[in-house]
């Protein structure tokens, strides 16, 4: 059956404007086997914002992220669900005027990754304008998880 009209939604200040509006998945053309298209749309209750499109995404977690870079804009996470293996892209988004482009290239995690409550990016208390940014890689035939701070502005 079709996971029509799947949604969860965040709340935060996507475009900077002072007022906090949500954002919300809607999943287009997916069965629960992962068959069909498979978009997840991520559309806004302002609708001066543009909405967005993941693909190969049966819905999935949304999280506002704060400010990563300091723009007065809140960033956007998105953690895709999907039918088969642990490995999973975390995608980060910013709204540039009005296009929305990724922040930082999507984030390799896996499942080990949160189960350990290593989230994958943050802002870097130490360095101003970086952020820590965590990922899992296949290494040595065990999954390691490793830290990075990355300049971001």
């Amino acid at each position: 059956m079709a996971q029509e009209g799947t949604e969860e939604k965040t709340q935060g200040d996507f475009d900077g404007n002072g007022t906090k509006e949500y954002v919300y998945a809607k999943v287009s053309d997916c069965t629960d086997e992962c068959d069909g298209r498979c978009d997840t749309t991520m559309y806004f209750s302002d609708k001066n914002i543009k909405p967005f499109t993941i693909s190969m995404a049966k819905g999935g977690a949304l999280y506002n992220l704060g400010d990563l870079n300091n723009d007065g804009k809140d960033e956007i996470g998105f953690y895709p669900n999907w039918c088969t293996s642990c490995w999973h892209s975390f995608y980060v988004y910013t709204l540039s005027k009005t296009e929305w482009k990724q922040f930082v290239d999507p984030i390799s995690t896996h499942c080990n990754q949160w189960e350990e409550d290593k989230f994958p990016i943050k802002k870097d208390p130490k360095k101003k304008g970086n952020v820590i940014i965590t990922t899992s890689e296949w290494k040595d035939d065990d999954i390691k998880i490793s830290s990075k701070s990355v300049k971001v502005n």
